[in-house]
């Protein structure tokens, strides 16, 4: 559909064709002009032009400042698709998240914006927090069980190595293009902390448990006991921040499958 968008026309001129690009703040648009392609987006984070000079998303063109004090940013729009789950597999997957976790151009930048180590007694609070919001998910045995497991063990998974996460490895956050460029796009969740907390996820999720051992090495680290312990600790705690997200949406069926899910957890 069509839009007419005043901000974005006062910038690019009446003659684009402007389209919303979904997205949970409606803030971001596609638009073309003959053969000119971009994406656009309102109130980017700073961060977007790092990522795109280490080739983590397309190409940014260019930035400008509305006189309300919005900046909207351009990339280049590529035509390609979010990857399939059996994808995630692949080594070009391992070695760019391993590139996101081993910049120091990408640390730097999110530590200039007032980023802080996001630490796992942090997680924990939120945690709780979360779940005291819908009266009955406390009183769930498997949420206490879980709550407590997090508990024993939040004294058990320091890392002081801590690195820039996206904190959204969904399969459908990496772009791959045409001429099989791969990128991860979403940011806006971006922290600094543990890496386990990316692995974790990207392993439980989609990586069947005999391979990990082999995607790592892809990844370019060592598999142990420590960093599996730690992957096990962030599942549990983003499961657990699932559930209470799908019941305040009244999603039930996602809250019953998050639900099973955080149950074969707490099992094995």
């Amino acid at each position: 559909m069509k839009l007419k968008v005043n901000w974005l026309e006062y910038i690019l001129g009446s003659e684009w064709e402007i389209y919303p690009a979904g997205g949970a703040t409606g803030d971001a648009y596609f638009a073309q002009f003959n053969e000119r392609k971009l994406f656009l987006k309102r109130n980017s984070s700073p961060f977007l032009a790092v990522l795109s000079a280490e080739g983590i998303v397309p190409k940014l063109v260019w930035t400008k400042r509305l006189e309300n004090g919005d900046v909207i940013t351009a990339q280049h729009w590529l035509n390609g698709r979010e990857l399939k789950p059996v994808e995630m597999y692949g080594e070009n997957v391992a070695k760019l998240l391993s590139k996101i976790h081993h910049s120091n151009e990408l640390l730097d930048m999110l530590k200039r914006l007032g980023k802080k180590p996001l630490l796992p007694e942090e997680v924990l609070s939120d945690v709780k927090m979360c779940i005291n919001t819908p009266q009955e998910l406390p009183n769930l045995p498997l949420i206490q069980s879980a709550i407590q497991f997090l508990e024993q063990e939040v004294n058990h998974i320091k890392f002081d190595h801590h690195v820039v996460c996206h904190c959204d490895i969904n399969h459908n956050n990496w772009l791959l293009t045409e001429n099989e460029q791969l990128y991860l796009i979403d940011w806006d969740g971006a922290m600094i902390a543990d890496p386990a907390m990316d692995i974790g996820l990207l392993l439980y999720w989609y990586i069947r448990r005999e391979d990990w051992n082999n995607w790592l090495n892809l990844y370019g680290i060592h598999p142990t006991d420590d960093l599996f312990a730690r992957m096990k600790w962030y599942v549990i705690a983003q499961t657990i921040l699932s559930i209470s997200w799908y019941h305040s949406k009244n999603h039930e069926k996602e809250v019953q499958h998050w639900l099973k899910y955080l149950q074969n957890l707490i099992s094995n």
